[in-house]
């Protein structure tokens, strides 16, 4: 990671009122991403990957509120930053391709003038100028016939296009961040490759920092230049892939890699992880949340566990392999 990080993430908490209760929905997440560099965010589904991904933005539900935290991108903590200033960052500086593409493209308005939108708006291209550039983006992330798709609507491309156009979208104005929340979902495993290969090549262009939201361990593995692990709100792991991979230190981010399908192994060697998430209303949560689920699980596990911090192999257990 690069000494000044385009994005460093400070003791992030959030949570959700809810008429069952305040979900605890992240608690203290801490990482950074420097410029040019992937980093990926695993876990299992409610691990809080996206809703770190929508606090960065700006864009939590209603009932979300974030209680503690910064973000700082650019000289600007995006967590005490007003309306108006994300709303001019968002685009410009920080951009997000989120997990189905057909819900976030407007199903009414053709793709090119979705992409010329973004142009003048946060690239200031002249409106003259707008329709021929989106042509172009659209020929960079490998649409065929251009000027043709251009003017479709997002009900008339498949998924791997649509995706396609979402990148288009979110690197029209060449951000600083690039967010990809489950980018290759429902997608079949050549446009996958595609999809990750075409996001690849335009960060490495422009010396975008990315961050990558997965459930693939794998896909993490082949893809980031550091992972971080998340599990039921906190980052319990945070280590250069490499490193992660070879010797993964919290029992958690080992169960994931045991549980991760290997075409060289058979379906018997896959392993599951025990249990499940704990609810996050619980006013009674463990202070490692995992402490529950892990078989190595010791008496000093019940008190506070070290705050995540930007090291360069971060583990938050009392017990690491």
């Amino acid at each position: 990671m690069t000494a000044v990080p385009a994005l460093a993430v400070e003791d992030l908490s959030v949570e959700f009122r809810t008429r069952s209760g305040v979900v605890k929905a992240l608690e203290h997440v801490s990482f950074a991403v420097g410029k040019g560099e992937t980093l990926a965010i695993v876990g299992e589904s409610g691990s809080g990957k996206s809703v770190t991904a929508y606090a960065l933005m700006g864009i939590l539900d209603p009932a979300g509120r974030i209680t503690a935290g910064r973000a700082v991108l650019g000289g600007l903590d995006l967590i005490s930053a007003s309306a108006s200033q994300l709303a001019d960052v968002r685009g410009r500086e920080i951009a997000m391709i989120f997990q189905n593409p057909r819900t976030a493209l407007n199903p009414i308005r053709p793709v090119g003038r979705q992409i010329a939108d973004v142009l003048m708006r946060h690239g200031n291209v002249p409106r003259v100028e707008a329709p021929a550039r989106a042509v172009d983006l659209l020929r960079a992330v490998g649409i065929t016939d251009p000027a043709r798709r251009a003017k479709a609507y997002p009900f008339e491309m498949s998924g791997g296009m649509c995706q396609r156009v979402m990148i288009a979208i979110a690197l029209a104005a060449r951000p600083a961040l690039l967010i990809a929340d489950e980018p290759t979902t429902g997608l079949d495993v050549t446009t996958q490759a595609v999809i990750m290969d075409i996001i690849a090549e335009l960060a490495g262009e422009s010396g975008m920092a990315t961050i990558f939201i997965t459930h693939d361990l794998a896909l993490a593995g082949q893809r980031a230049d550091r992972v971080v692990v998340m599990h039921a709100g906190h980052v319990v792991e945070n280590a250069a892939t490499r490193a992660l991979i070879a010797r993964p230190s919290h029992p958690y981010t080992a169960e994931l890699i045991a549980a991760t399908p290997d075409s060289a192994a058979s379906l018997d060697a896959l392993a599951s992880i025990p249990g499940s998430l704990p609810d996050l209303r619980r006013a009674d949560l463990p202070p490692c949340r995992y402490s529950e689920r892990c078989p190595r699980k010791v008496e000093r596990c019940d008190a506070p566990l070290p705050r995540p911090a930007l090291a360069e192999h971060f583990v938050a257990c009392w017990n690491p392999l």
